[in-house]
């Protein structure tokens, strides 16, 4: 299906939850774009409105249903929009969104993104609703048209699904079992993203380590990363989420020998209670990732560690609260995304006995917060008077009462904003700055700063179509102990 460009009509999608999402996100508008929509001005109510939904978060559907209820009056007045709804809630709630809204125009799943051109058109010829799910993957998400974000960084998926059975986690039933790309085919697409400017590639899976599962290599992830050091003007490589259950040595070794792979491990702990990590059926015990931890530490001193915790799972003592907050000690993470658990409908840990009190919850999650923040910014003062070199980020910046500041994202993805001189650099260019202060949450450089532009920055400039300068953004982490706008893929499965 395509619109001819004098009907060409505008789209917007509105994307929730993990970077699974966000990248789903930018093949559904390159899939938009592709039929001949053009994406809504800001500000404006587009004609085709796409939900990409998350079933995680707590009250995602509340969310939706609000959403989709504040643009109804829209809908009534403007008779060519349509509004779609996909991704892991569409493939959860299925018929029941329709019923909800029979305003909804499509609804579609995690496994037919390409169908959602023809689902639209259908729907406009019909006039009726159009509900399309598969139970299992159609089309690799990689294969389809995108609109990447960024100039300068990209997400890649390595693999779709999980072969996992968490007790908190939906998504497994959603996103299906675990599907991984031929390496030929992820390194093709890494090296058509440098071809195009790209510096900093992002290896996406709800489970990356166990990559190669389809295809009969247990070594294949370590493998995959050794060979992306070897694709010429790639500047940085990460990777997220691995599984503290299939995390082998062989991955530490490729981290560390390969010089484009950032000493950043962002490895989802959920909880320091063995006791517990039995009942989420996590596979591992809190020593053995403990011991991944002194295993990555040893290799790479200079690493930044993050995690995912959840708080208040079913049955949690204070006991095993107080062996969370010991491996949070022992541990030393750089950032951790805390959760308080709340149950999710279509999980086994939502009917289980002994449901702790939420006054409970949220005062151990006060606690975790209190110790992972100091943690943080002792860390943090750790880098001041270092060195680092920044890619230059787009967005708003900071500001104070005299110096203009950019940020940026350290090797080790610590956030800095730094103090701009006469040479200003666009988004995806590097500086190196020298750490002046440090917060809790980022971290300062003033002073003189040096500019390497680069040809991401080049392939940004070309994006705006003339030189602007840089405005600065805080990407990927956010405040600690707070749901992240954009969790890491793990923080939403069962990494």
């Amino acid at each position: 299906m395509t619109v001819t460009q004098e009907s060409a009509r505008t789209y917007e999608v509105r994307t929730y939850g993990c970077q699974m999402n966000v990248h789903d996100s930018e093949r559904l508008s390159g899939l938009l774009e592709d039929a001949g929509y053009v994406a809504a001005a800001d500000g404006e109510t587009a004609d085709v409105v796409v939900f990409n939904t998350c079933a995680v978060r707590e009250n995602a559907d509340n969310r939706l249903y609000g959403n989709l209820g504040h643009l109804r009056p829209a809908k009534v007045s403007n008779p060519r929009m349509q509004i779609a709804v996909g991704g892991c809630l569409a493939q959860k709630d299925q018929g029941e969104i329709v019923r909800k809204a029979p305003w909804v125009d499509v609804v579609f799943g995690t496994h037919n993104l390409g169908a959602l051109p023809v689902l639209l058109e259908r729907a406009r010829i019909q006039g009726e609703a159009q509900v399309e799910l598969k139970e299992s993957l159609e089309v690799f998400p990689s294969t389809l048209p995108t609109k990447r974000e960024s100039a300068y960084a990209a997400w890649v998926a390595i693999s779709v699904g999980c072969n996992n059975t968490c007790t908190f986690c939906i998504v497994p039933s959603l996103r299906g079992k675990e599907k991984d790309r031929r390496p030929g085919d992820v390194l093709a697409e890494v090296q058509t993203l440098v071809d195009q400017g790209v510096l900093e590639v992002t290896l996406l899976g709800q489970n990356v380590n166990t990559y190669g599962v389809e295809f009969g290599d247990r070594l294949a992830f370590g493998k995959l990363l050794r060979a992306c050091g070897d694709i010429d003007g790639l500047e940085r490589v990460r990777f997220t989420s691995p599984h503290p259950a299939a995390f082998t040595d062989d991955v530490i070794a490729a981290m560390a020998e390969t010089p484009n792979v950032m000493h950043q491990l962002h490895m989802p702990l959920q909880s320091g209670s063995s006791r517990l990590l039995k009942a989420m059926r996590r596979s591992y015990r809190a020593e053995r990732y403990l011991g991944i931890i002194e295993r990555v530490r040893a290799a790479m001193p200079d690493a930044a560690i993050s995690t995912d915790i959840i708080v208040g799972f079913p049955g949690e003592t204070e006991e095993d609260f107080q062996a969370t907050l010991d491996v949070v000690r022992q541990s030393r993470f750089a950032n951790a995304f805390t959760f308080q658990y709340s149950i999710r409908p279509g999980t086994p840990a939502a009917t289980m006995d002994d449901q702790i009190p939420k006054k409970v919850v949220q005062e151990r999650y006060e606690r975790l917060v209190a110790l992972q923040e100091e943690i943080s910014w002792e860390e943090n003062r750790k880098q001041v008077g270092r060195t680092l070199e920044v890619l230059v980020a787009e967005g708003e910046g900071r500001k104070d009462d005299v110096t203009r500041r950019l940020s940026g994202r350290a090797a080790d993805n610590r956030l800095v904003h730094f103090a701009v001189g006469d040479h200003v650099p666009r988004p995806g260019d590097m500086v190196t700055v020298e750490v002046t202060y440090a917060a809790p949450h980022h971290l300062v450089a003033d002073g003189p700063v040096s500019v390497r532009r680069t040809r991401a920055g080049d392939a940004w400039e070309a994006r705006q179509g003339a030189p602007a300068p840089a405005k600065g953004v805080s990407l990927g982490m956010p405040t600690i102990g707070r749901p992240p706008s954009v969790p890491t893929a793990g923080a939403c499965s069962a990494s």
